[in-house]
């Protein structure tokens, strides 16, 4: 298998752990010193700070994400995934509308750079005032 076929397959089973809700096995996809930008937020790093706000979106949102296209370089060390978040509000996240149940979907991507066939940085980003404009209605 080529590194770049190794990326996209990392990547592929990124987005699928996450479906599956093993937290920990997620977490052995990532190095120890993960660094995660978060949407239009700050830049986290390690895998404690990665745990935490898995929790965070754990008890505040139920996601499930589809339809991935994954891009990957030659060499595998950068990658790059666009995707559909297909979610449901369940809890007011900090500085955000109140949440109701509402459901919502979002055109979403991230860049990845991985070493050692783990991801060493994810970044995501999507459009917050679609977002909120679906929760608020």
């Amino acid at each position: 298998m080529t590194q770049a076929a190794a990326t996209c397959a990392l990547i592929e089973a990124y987005y699928a752990t996450f479906n599956a809700g093993n937290r920990d096995d997620f977490l052995t996809l990532l190095t120890d010193d993960v660094l995660h930008g978060i949407n239009q937020g700050e830049q986290e790093t390690g895998k404690p700070a990665f745990r935490a706000f898995l929790e965070r979106m754990d008890r505040c949102y139920r996601e499930h994400i589809a339809d991935v296209v994954v891009m990957v370089n030659e060499d595998g060390t950068r990658a790059a995934a666009e995707f559909m978040v297909h979610g449901t509000y369940l809890s007011t996240d900090d500085g955000l509308p109140e949440a109701r149940g509402q459901t919502y979907v979002l055109p979403a991507g991230a860049f990845f750079t991985v070493r050692d066939r783990k991801v060493a940085r994810i970044s995501n980003y999507y459009n917050l005032p679609d977002w909120e404009r679906q929760v608020t209605g």
